[in-house]
C-alpha cells in the first residue's frame, strides 16, 4: 500500500483518541432511552480494554454491577444499539479506529460475564468488495448497528454483548508492547426475551480463552496490503438448527435466580469492577448452557512486511461528558 504525506499524517493524529461506548438501544426502530448504568453495564469512561486476560474484556470495566431494568423485546425483533464518543450523535469514534463489530448473547448472569457462557448472533467485519470496514458503517449510521434476534431463540432474561475492535494499533499484540494492541469496546445490555422459540445458545464461548494473541483476527496490520480479514471468535450460531427442546445442565448452587428459556439459573452474584489490567476474575459464573462449540470461521488474512506504523493512541483517558 502506497502511503502519502497526507495518510500518514492522518495516522499519526489518530492520537486524539476518540473512543466509544454505548448510549441505548432501538426496538424495531423504537427508542428505549437513555440506558446508561440502567439497562446498560456501563463502564466509568470511553477507554478501551486491550488485555486479553482481563475479565473487563467480557463486558467491560463495571461488568459485574447489574442494571436496575431490563429491554423487553420478541425473538426475532430488530435490534439497534447506538455508539456516541462523548456526547449523543457525536463523531460516534475516530475514523482511523476501523475494525469489526460483534455480537454475543448469553443467559443472564449477576457475574461480569468472564465465563464460557457466550454465543455469536451477529458481526460485520471487513467487506472487500467496497473495501469498507463495520466501524465505517458505524460511523455513517451516526453510531446505530443493527441485527435481528434468532426467531427461534428461547423465551427469558439474557445478556447481549456487542464489540467493537479497532485495529489502528493491532500491529503489535498488547503482550508484547502494552503501548499497542487491538482496542476493544464492549458493552453489555440486559434484556428480557419473550416468544415461543426453544434454541438456547449453546456455543460456550469464554473471551478470556477464546480470543488470543496468535488470532490473526486480533493481531492485524491495518496499514499492510490485505484482501480479507477473519473475525475472531466462533461462526455466527444457528439457531434454527440448534438442539432446541433440550434439557440444560443443572446450574451451580448460587444465591439468587433468574428464569431463561425455561430453565432456572443461578448466576454469581458477586458485582466487581475491574480494571482493565486485572487478571480475570475466578469467581465462577453459574449459568446454564449446553456444550457444543461451533466451527470457527475459515476466511483467510493476507498480509504483507508493515508499512510505517502510527503512533501509539492518546493515553489519557476521557471523561463522559454529560447529555
Amino acid at each position: 500500500m502506497y502511503f502519502t504525506a497526507a495518510t500518514l499524517a492522518l495516522a499519526f493524529a489518530s492520537g486524539v483518541s476518540a473512543h466509544a461506548q454505548m448510549y441505548g438501544v432501538w426496538v424495531n426502530g423504537v427508542d428505549q432511552g437513555d440506558g446508561r448504568n440502567v439497562y446498560i453495564r456501563s463502564p466509568p469512561n470511553n477507554s478501551p480494554v486491550k488485555d486479553l486476560a482481563s475479565a473487563a474484556l467480557a463486558c467491560n470495566v463495571n461488568g459485574g454491577k447489574a442494571g436496575s431494568s431490563f429491554v423487553k423485546a420478541a425473538a426475532g425483533d430488530t435490534l439497534t444499539f447506538e455508539w456516541y464518543h462523548n456526547t449523543r450523535t457525536d463523531d460516534i469514534i475516530d475514523a482511523s479506529h476501523k475494525g469489526p463489530v460483534i455480537t454475543y448473547i448469553a443467559p443472564y448472569t449477576e457475574g461480569n460475564g468472564a465465563a464460557s457462557i457466550w454465543t455469536k448472533i451477529a458481526e460485520d467485519g471487513y467487506d472487500s468488495s467496497s473495501k469498507t470496514w463495520a466501524v465505517q458503517k458505524l460511523i455513517a449510521n451516526k453510531g446505530k448497528q443493527d441485527f435481528v434476534l434468532p426467531a427461534n431463540l428461547a423465551a427469558g432474561r439474557y445478556l447481549i454483548r456487542q464489540e467493537i475492535i479497532a485495529h489502528h494499533e493491532s500491529d503489535t499484540a498488547y503482550n508484547v508492547n502494552s503501548a499497542r494492541g487491538a482496542q476493544f469496546y464492549p458493552s453489555c445490555v440486559q434484556f428480557e426475551v419473550t416468544g415461543s422459540g426453544s434454541a438456547v445458545p449453546d456455543q460456550n464461548f469464554n473471551f478470556n480463552t477464546g480470543y488470543t494473541y496468535s488470532d490473526p483476527g486480533i493481531v492485524f496490520n491495518l496499514y499492510s496490503a490485505f484482501t480479507s480479514y477473519k473475525i475472531p471468535g466462533p461462526a455466527v450460531w444457528n439457531a434454527a438448527s440448534s438442539g432446541s427442546g433440550s434439557t440444560p445442565a443443572p446450574a451451580q448452587t448460587s444465591t439468587s435466580s433468574s428464569f431463561v428459556g425455561g430453565a432456572t439459573l443461578l448466576p454469581d452474584t458477586t458485582s466487581t469492577s475491574v480494571a482493565e489490567t486485572q487478571a480475570p476474575a475466578t469467581t465462577s459464573v453459574a449459568v446454564v448452557v449446553p456444550t457444543t462449540t461451533a466451527a470457527p470461521t475459515t476466511l483467510v488474512t493476507v498480509t504483507s512486511a508493515a508499512q510505517p506504523r502510527p503512533t501509539k493512541c492518546g493515553g489519557r483517558r476521557r471523561r463522559r461528558s454529560r447529555q
